[in-house]
């Protein structure tokens, strides 16, 4: 009989225990802990582990993993699109491992069902919202045929499929981390999060996707990302996609005056704002510039009275009574279309609901109240809807033709998820994209920044 092997291989709380094995003949992240008498390292070192002890022909017990094959067969006979096809290709020859980033409405969904049916091993899917929660948990169970669990919105039921919140895995994934072979990892670029990263790395999961239309962020930390769900393996742009797998496209950016008063309103806020800088010898543009404005300006009242100045400045650039002329004027034009008016804040969204008598969604929206409002924008019977942030990412609205957006960061993920909202594709379908810029303002700086993309190029 051959030896019983002396390493075990166990998952605890997270983490995965190396037992009769020493710290020298493991992979790289193993610390030996007097605590279990073993050494440990975090659960997602799992898979080096493995091939490690393969190998080197080191025989072990695999207690670890409580996950067997699970055979995930269509119900539907749906045909990939060629480059949906070439994505899921590229993630298994990477080692069922890594990114894959496509736009809006290029159908990363399906790429991610590919994904699974190939790979046949329990899944875990993470999603930002609860929306995108339920609409995965739809679409998995039309997509196989199974009950899907739910862990997050109240729900905490765990089966071999199983979506769940970004904020409920890194909850409950240190327990469950022992069931899944495969994460999915929604709009990949939310688990640069500290607090994300931890729940990522407390699995097992040896197979890994991320799915994002924009890899890169601005602080860095889209590599923190790489780390624990492998590099990027396939890319496809707007441009490569729109007209023929996504619908043809304008964006159209409008520069708007402000009135004699808001701009006399707008410069001394602005400059009472920018002489505390000055005096205070600080650089927003700087590594954590703006955090250390905030630090500086709450230890002084001329702090606090800068900061309040910043806040009015930019409530005058965003809402500016221009804007919201050029909004009812825009809607006219286009009546008979879906348009979403994207800001940058509830005030304003609030304040676009009021004057033009259009339904509004913010954060703050009853998930019931949303969801109705989405079903009449999708009908018809509510062609055009105002929102701050919520739906700059992952709600689909393939009826949705144009955007406004009055409003929004530098950053060109936001920009970018902005356009992806209108592009899905519809015969016959040409999206358009309005950008309104308050003349003059520090707005012309943030839309130069968030347009450094491609698909407005």
């Amino acid at each position: 009989m051959p030896p019983t092997p002396q390493r075990r291989l166990r998952f605890h709380a997270g983490t995965l225990l190396a037992e009769g094995a020493t710290v020298g003949e493991l992979p790289p992240g193993f610390v030996d802990d007097d605590r279990v008498g073993c050494p440990r390292a975090p659960a997602w070192l799992y898979a080096d582990t493995v091939r490690a002890a393969i190998a080197a022909g080191a025989p072990f017990l695999d207690e670890a993993r409580t996950w067997e094959p699970l055979p995930l067969v269509p119900t539907e006979a749906r045909s990939p699109r060629p480059y949906q096809q070439a994505a899921v290709e590229a993630w298994v020859a990477a080692g069922r491992r890594g990114a894959i980033l496509l736009p809006t409405g290029a159908g990363k969904t399906f790429v991610a069902e590919l994904a699974m049916a190939s790979t046949r091993r329990p899944t875990l899917v993470l999603a930002p919202t609860l929306d995108l929660v339920a609409q995965w948990a739809r679409r998995l169970e039309t997509a196989f045929g199974q009950a899907v669990g739910v862990l997050g919105g109240g729900q905490h039921e765990v089966l071999p499929l199983t979506v769940s919140t970004y904020d409920s895995a890194f909850l409950h994934l240190h327990r469950y981390g022992d069931r899944f072979g495969l994460i999915v990892f929604d709009e990949v670029h939310h688990l640069a999060a500290p607090g994300y990263l931890r729940a990522a790395e407390s699995a097992l999961a040896p197979f890994r996707l991320g799915l994002t239309a924009t890899w890169e962020r601005q602080d860095g930390r889209h590599e923190d990302v790489e780390h624990v769900v492998g590099p990027v393996v396939y890319e496809r742009g707007i441009t490569d996609l729109a007209g023929e797998f996504l619908a043809d496209y304008e964006t159209i950016r409008l520069l708007i005056e402000l009135s004699p008063d808001e701009t006399e309103a707008y410069q001394r806020h602005r400059k009472l704002f920018t002489d505390f800088l000055v005096a205070q010898n600080l650089n927003l543009r700087g590594p954590g510039g703006w955090q250390q404005f905030l630090r500086v300006s709450a230890r002084s009242r001329e702090g606090r009275a800068a900061f309040s100045a910043y806040q009015e400045s930019r409530r005058i650039a965003h809402g500016t009574e221009q804007k919201l002329q050029t909004v009812a004027r825009l809607l006219r034009e286009e009546a008979g279309r879906r348009a979403i008016i994207f800001t940058h804040d509830n005030a304003t969204a609030f304040t676009v609901s009021r004057r033009l008598l259009v339904p509004c969604i913010t954060h703050h929206t009853d998930v019931k109240d949303r969801r109705a409002i989405l079903d009449a924008f999708e009908a018809g019977t509510l062609p055009t809807l105002a929102t701050s942030r919520v739906l700059n990412e992952g709600v689909d609205l393939p009826a949705a033709e144009v955007a406004i957006v009055m409003s929004g960061t530098g950053t060109v993920r936001e920009h970018v998820q902005r356009l992806g909202r209108i592009l899905r594709p519809k015969a016959g379908k040409q999206a358009t994209l309005y950008e309104l810029v308050a003349a003059n303002t520090a707005e012309v700086g943030t839309s130069a920044r968030r347009r450094k993309h491609d698909a407005y190029q």
